[in-house]
């Protein structure tokens, strides 16, 4: 992480503050890499952009999102989720922590 090092890592269950979804980390940007004009319409509160921001797949949905660091806090409950995508980037789940899927090249 070039401007701040992340609170969060990949894999990592978070629950969201402001609106209480639950998901896992599936990638972290070291600071924002939207366009301007997503971060108006979409983004609430004016977060920082030079903050690490976060690839989340949302828990019980087909969505994914993508949120500011202090919009998010380590998901107390740490239980497994739910989404189509989750095979994908995740190979299983140990101590509240999804393990990245190994590489088969």
């Amino acid at each position: 992480m070039t401007s701040s090092q992340a609170k969060f890592a990949v894999g990592q269950i978070v629950l969201h503050l402001m609106f209480g979804y639950r998901g896992v980390i599936i990638d972290v940007d070291p600071n924002f890499a939207g366009s301007d004009e997503w971060y108006t319409k979409m983004v609430s509160g004016q977060p920082a952009k030079d903050k690490p921001w976060y690839h989340i797949l949302v828990h019980g949905s087909v969505h994914r999102a993508y949120a500011a660091e202090n919009q998010l806090e380590l998901d107390p409950i740490a239980d497994s989720i739910e989404h189509p995508e989750l095979e994908e980037y995740f190979d299983n789940f140990e101590n509240g922590v999804y393990q990245r899927r190994r590489s088969t090249n």
